[in-house]
């Protein structure tokens, strides 16, 4: 009771502190995008999960003037590419952000479709790259420094999240500025990051890169592609550039096995790229940033490396 109690009172005040929610992309401009009839769904009050997004958003959280650090992170909630857990992985994760003096954007990307996009693998990693172009180009208006700008993801809002940060180079959206859509740092949340068959959360995986046996067919088994398979496991894709990466799981996740996360933490120490790991003994999966079995929250400990990285 306390517990929910305390949900309540975060999810209203982040929607207080909400100072903005602006679309991703100018109106009738959303790129790889097609004519549909695919209707939003959501369910949950405390805790929301929409379903079957086609109408990208950012949700703007500004810190006060007197705390702001000028960094930013952008925020993709988890869902397993079906849809976004919106509140306990995105919106009061902003405002923990926020109390420290960090601006937080909530992405609500697109869900991979076929009945929305004609190349649906890209979807979520176009709205990402969106997410960060618009942070930078926005640096000045909203007072954060454009080399302090990170991308923080839980599940499989953590696998776009480390998408982003080792597929930098290719550009899926118009970027008139070239601005620079390399995060400068990740925190990832008990993440998706291997699609290998041994490893992966297959729903993510299938939501993303599956293509359906039979075309037409409403239920039909899908095939995985193998080249799609080790271009979208991130641990394959670590160089000496990937950005500066923070890590949480906990060792009993029955949903996404701690060893996506250890895969990833050995691929950036072998390419000598800074990484901080914070691990539970018990939480399971999807816990957000609150694991009712630890005293200990990895927020507190993450935030403490976000700024110390800054010299804040």
């Amino acid at each position: 009771m306390k517990s929910l109690l305390i949900a309540i009172l975060l999810s209203a005040a982040c929607i207080s502190q909400a100072q903005e929610v602006m679309p991703l992309y100018p109106a009738g401009n959303i790129p790889n995008a097609k004519p549909h009839d695919v209707q939003e769904e959501s369910s949950g009050d405390t805790r929301r999960f929409i379903r079957k997004v086609s109408r990208p958003e950012l949700t703007i959280y500004l810190p006060s003037e007197e705390s702001n650090t000028g960094i930013g992170v952008v925020i993709c909630p988890g869902g397993g590419y079906s849809g976004v857990a919106i509140d306990h992985e995105g919106h009061w994760m902003a405002q923990k952000f926020n109390e420290h003096g960090i601006a937080a954007f909530v992405l609500k990307y697109r869900m991979p479709m076929a009945e929305t996009s004609p190349n649906k693998e890209i979807v979520p990693l176009q709205d990402a790259q969106r997410a960060l172009q618009i942070v930078r180009e926005h640096a000045d208006e909203w007072s954060l420094d454009i080399d302090k700008i990170g991308i923080a993801g839980s599940s499989a809002g953590g696998h776009l999240a480390s998408t982003v940060g080792t597929h930098y180079n290719e550009v899926h959206i118009e970027n008139q500025r070239n601005t620079d859509l390399r995060p400068d740092f990740m925190v990832l949340n008990y993440p998706v990051i291997s699609f290998a068959d041994s490893l992966t959360h297959y729903g993510s995986c299938r939501n993303l890169i599956g293509e359906k046996a039979v075309p037409d067919a409403d239920y039909s088994a899908f095939i995985i592609p193998e080249e799609k398979v080790l271009k979208y496991s991130n641990e394959l894709q670590v160089t000496p550039e990937t950005p500066p990466t923070y890590i949480t799981h906990a060792i009993d996740d029955g949903v996404v096995k701690v060893e996506n996360s250890l895969l990833f933490i050995a691929a950036l120490q072998q390419n000598q790229v800074p990484v901080e790991s914070f691990f539970y003994t018990a939480g399971g999966h999807g816990y957000g940033m609150d694991n009712p079995t630890a005293e200990v929250e990895w927020i507190d400990s993450c935030i403490e490396w976000v700024l110390e990285m800054f010299g804040e």
